[in-house]
């Protein structure tokens, strides 16, 4: 017999998927999904069955056979059509969408070396609570007919106790449901709130997890017939489960959802492709939704609001915009207003948490001299280096580099080094000087493990830190009970930033933090917001908590400019070793695409990140109100050198 296998390896550069599939012979019959050796070249690797075919007839190659089955259920047909389409939808060769497929070292002989996961399944879920808002809001989601179903609620309003409730309601149904969430960080409240109502059904999924484990996991996922409660991040969505019945996507705006790294592609798209083939629902839950998902959530009449707060003792929190530029409000420190302090002041007297934002870590961004100028930058990424004083090193965020701090000028041998700007390391230090009995935690990528966020958000939640300094990890749907007042020390860092996307991103980074407090723990919540543009629309609207505004504000300047959702993009780009090179390289690219009909090209540039150790960057951006000229004009192109694209890129930087 013969079968048309995805091999895991790429074995040449290909746009059409079905041209990346091999054919193999096999004397036993087998089924689409089982997982099989073959041999590529000199190798031995994994492959995926996708098809039986007849015999060929006069075949102008051998044929060779398939070296082994492996002992392992067959994946589930969803996610081979999933592959399918993830390779015609971004132009991915099979063979790397194959690889989210199966978990890495599953050839590997681990029966000596773990023991088989186990979960007993006989709990009957509890009833879950809701309010009336939350039943009403029950009721118009079973009542839209689109698979892919908007749950627009603002925060503290209870989407997780509808998340519950439509798990439950599956699990009922012996099927099982997946639930996403952006960060492996934030699983673990989350598995605590479903583990109360699902306490032998819940199964997390990621990344941090060993080889060994996740091996385990994905062969429990993929021999169970019981129902399950699975959750993780994005990768959790190529779960073996064969009895899905409900995707769920928490935080559903959040940039993580879309892979940057190969293969590319948005977890939202993909999960609504699983939903309409599996005839199940696909719930985007989240309090600011993307441009592109409200607007096609009201085309499609899929679109549910939820903008009652869950508790009845929710208080609308008291709102204070301060003018950066008035230095008459920060009288006691450059960084914080002296109402901003007042009320820390309280908050300390009270036993009650203060939240100061800054989405920017480390201590000082920019390191110069004062004399002639020079400017301490990445020799990789010709980037500025980020002064961490803690261990007084220059760090880049980009590749990771780290030096020394000059003692002297490298240029004109001055002494005169200063740091300008800052992080939340130098806010962190600023804060134990103005309050010194204060317990203070720093809350970001730099000092944030699983472990050590797990035993931080305990710390919290039990009142043992008194104020929490953080960047965009605070905003991400953490409930704290104890918390007060959210100090925002500039709330305008990303909107000056040279993308379409950056006003928007500014709104749910203020809207989300800003819904840290009032969630109805306290009688009283404030929030401080310091700016330099105390004018700008997109502030206006996240205090206001308006989303509608900021929508119809963003909305109207996206099809003013020819971005999504009126026109689809995609950047393709080119990296070569000299300046030079790179731009007549990206000069002939756009020569050839300037003939093609039905798509907008912008002039080649340098790319946001220009230099990095792989060499110069340039781009051109491609626009169209159809997505197939989009695909046409890249395959059209996709075998110029170096050539590099992405597709519905959430940003151009």
């Amino acid at each position: 017999m013969y079968y048309q296998v995805i091999p895991t390896k790429i074995f040449r550069q290909d746009l059409h998927a079905l041209e990346s599939l091999l054919t193999y012979s096999f004397p036993e019959e087998l089924r689409s999904g089982q997982i099989v050796l073959i041999p590529l070249g000199k190798s031995i690797i994994p492959g995926i069955i996708h098809h039986s075919i007849n015999p060929p007839k006069d075949p102008s190659f051998q044929i060779k056979p398939i070296n082994s089955v492996l002992p392992l259920p067959p994946l589930p047909n969803h996610l081979l059509q999933a592959a399918t389409w993830l390779s015609q939808y971004y132009l991915t060769p099979l063979p790397i969408i194959a690889n989210l497929l199966i978990p890495k070292g599953i050839t590997k002989d681990r029966r000596k070396k773990s023991t088989p996961l186990s979960i007993e399944n006989k709990t009957i879920p509890k009833t879950i609570p809701l309010n009336s808002s939350q039943k009403t809001a029950l009721t118009s989601l079973d009542n839209i007919k689109s698979h892919t179903k908007l749950l627009h609620g603002i925060t503290g309003s209870g989407k997780t106790n509808l998340y519950l409730t439509l798990a439950m309601n599956q699990f009922q149904k012996q099927q099982s449901s997946i639930i996403l969430v952006p960060e492996i960080s934030l699983t673990s409240q989350l598995v605590q709130q479903f583990q109360f109502y699902f306490p032998n059904s819940v199964i997390t999924i990621h990344s941090k997890q060993t080889e060994a484990t996740r091996h385990q996991i994905w062969q429990y996922i993929a021999k169970s017939t019981d129902p399950l409660i699975i959750i993780g991040p994005r990768s959790a969505l190529f779960s073996p489960v064969s009895n899905l019945g409900l995707i769920i996507i928490d935080e559903a705006h959040d940039p993580a959802y879309y892979q940057d790294n190969p293969p590319r592609y948005a977890t939202l798209r993909l999960a609504s492709f699983i939903a309409n083939t599996k005839n199940i629902d696909c719930i985007y839950g989240t309090a600011t939704p993307l441009i592109e998902d409200f607007y096609l959530a009201q085309k499609n009449h899929a679109y549910v609001s939820l903008s009652q707060k869950a508790k009845e003792t929710a208080v609308t929190p008291d709102l204070h915009l301060i003018d950066l530029r008035d230095s008459s409000s920060f009288s006691k420190n450059r960084y914080f207003s002296d109402p901003l302090i007042k009320n820390i002041t309280q908050n300390l007297e009270q036993h009650q948490q203060t939240l100061i934002f800054h989405n920017r870590r480390g201590s000082a961004p920019l390191t110069i001299c004062d004399q002639c100028g020079w400017q301490a930058l990445c020799p990789n990424c010709l980037l500025p280096l980020t002064l961490h004083s803690d261990k007084f090193k220059l760090t880049c965020h980009t590749c990771g580099h780290e030096e020394v701090v000059p003692k002297s000028c490298p240029v004109c041998q001055h002494s005169s080094i200063i740091h300008k700007g800052f992080g939340t390391k130098l806010l962190e230090s600023e804060l134990k000087k103005l309050f010194k009995t204060a317990r203070i935690a720093r809350f970001d990528a730099d000092n944030t493990t699983d472990s050590s966020l797990n035993h931080l958000y305990t710390d919290i939640k039990s009142g043992a830190v008194d104020i929490l300094i953080g960047t965009q990890l605070l905003t991400k749907g953490l409930d704290l009970p104890k918390l007060a007042t959210v100090g925002i020390v500039q709330a305008d860092g990303g909107l000056s930033l040279p993308d379409y996307s950056s006003e928007e991103r500014s709104f749910h980074l203020l809207t989300q933090v800003i819904g840290r407090v009032g969630r109805g723990h306290l009688n009283e919540a404030s929030v401080f917001i310091q700016t330099f543009q105390p004018d700008h629309p997109i502030i206006h609207f996240s205090m206001q908590n308006d989303y509608i505004g900021a929508y119809q504000y963003l909305i109207k300047k996206r099809q003013q400019a020819h971005f999504p959702p009126y026109y689809y993009l995609a950047k393709l780009y080119i990296t070569q070793k000299t300046e030079q090179t790179t731009i007549r390289k990206i000069r002939e690219l756009y020569s050839l695409l300037r003939p093609l009909k039905g798509i907008y090209l912008s002039a080649p540039t340098p790319a946001f990140h220009e230099f990095s150790p792989s060499g110069h960057t340039w781009q051109i951006i491609l626009k169209s109100p159809s997505r197939q000229n989009i695909l046409s004009a890249i395959k059209a192109v996709h075998t110029f050198p170096n050539l590099k694209y992405t597709l519905d890129p959430p940003s151009l930087l």
